[in-house]
């Protein structure tokens, strides 16, 4: 149920996300620039050397979607007198936002940019982005919606703060336009803890919804992605900072590009494993000469003239399992031997008065 992304020209990395149905890894730089340009582009760099598939920002426009009484989630800035003042400061001008995609675009990172208003759609629009990320905040803004979806991307719908009636609504409303869609678990909570990462409700958006599902992991903690990994999911949204060092709000809530490598490393892992299934008897053949190296077979316990009948006391398996088979010892029990056989030699079936049987 992988979702088709339009990529950057020279960028493979979407048609082999569509081919191979692997998870979509995105990396959620958010605010973490904390307003400087160079910043942001270094943090493109950085998430392309991790192996990433896409790099996602937020563009906020302070005047179109806040006002100055806007409260602050948490007061963690000095420098900003309100959280507006704040939204002002992570502003870029759309030059340096075609700046970013290039850059995005020559490190074959697909670019994704959340809308926080109708102004920020238009300018990404302009701009251009491989799908729209609707944060959950926005979910319930029918219009912004619909103006998505009138651009044939592919949206991909979080759900930290949205009540199932809401998801419903915005999940139909995309879906009238026939475009994709894939829904995203989200907890809003920074970090998340485990109990709140809500993985079971993977399978269930997977099943009520009929269409791509994914997590947006605010854990800071590779886990969950790797969880959900397992799970199948098609996209993976994880917030990353350079250094748990760095300032700003989503610092805590965030992994480091170390710790990105290293998820999306364990990803692909888990999917090759889950798209090769094994026969365990295939396994077993396979596994012929380390058999024969670490089972045991049925050897003489003491020194065993010829004309011995075998008793249980003249027998003991040892490795290597070269000779009759250890399982077979008690089918030894009463038969003559043909020939002497010194303590720890291995039996063999021509060395016994009958044949035994495979």
């Amino acid at each position: 149920m992988a979702m088709n992304f339009r990529g950057p020209s020279n960028s493979s990395t979407s048609s082999e996300n569509s081919e191979t149905g692997g998870c979509l890894i995105i990396g959620e730089v958010a605010q973490s620039h904390d307003g400087s340009l160079g910043m942001a582009h270094a943090f493109i760099d950085a998430i392309a050397e991790a192996g990433a598939d896409a790099i996602k920002f937020q563009t906020h426009i302070a005047a179109a979607e806040s006002t100055p009484d806007e409260p602050w989630r948490v007061k963690f800035s000095p420098q900003d007198a309100t959280r507006y003042d704040y939204w002002k400061r992570m502003e870029f001008t759309e030059a340096q936002w075609h700046g970013l995609k290039q850059h995005a675009d020559e490190r074959k990172l697909l670019f994704l940019s959340s809308p926080f208003s109708m102004e920020a759609v238009e300018l990404l629009n302009r701009v251009g982005v491989s799908a729209w990320k609707v944060a959950s905040g926005e979910v319930s803004n029918i219009e912004m919606l619909q103006r998505m979806a009138a651009t044939e991307l592919p949206i991909l719908l979080s759900t930290g703060m949205s009540s199932l009636g809401e998801i419903d609504a915005a999940v139909e409303q995309v879906k009238s336009h026939h475009v994709p869609v894939s829904v995203l678990q989200c907890s809003s909570a920074y970090p998340c803890p485990p109990e709140k990462a809500g993985l079971n409700l993977i399978p269930f958006f997977r099943g009520r919804y009929n269409c791509a599902v994914g997590l947006s992991d605010h854990s800071g903690t590779i886990y969950p992605g790797l969880a959900a990994a397992a799970l199948g999911i098609e996209v993976l949204e994880i917030h990353v900072t350079l250094s748990r060092e760095m300032f700003g709000p989503d610092v805590i809530a965030s992994i480091t590009t170390t710790e990105l490598r290293q998820l999306i490393e364990g990803i692909r892992f888990i999917e090759k494993m889950m798209d090769n299934p094994v026969d365990k008897n295939v396994l077993a053949d396979e596994a012929a000469p380390l058999r024969r190296m670490f089972t045991k077979s049925v050897v003489a316990r003491i020194d065993l003239p010829a004309g011995t009948v075998l008793r249980k006391e003249h027998l003991i398996v040892k490795k290597p399992g070269t000779g009759i088979p250890a399982a077979q010892l008690p089918a030894l029990i009463g038969i003559r031997l043909k020939r002497s056989l010194s303590a720890d030699e291995l039996l063999r079936k021509e060395d016994l008065k009958e044949d035994l049987e495979d």
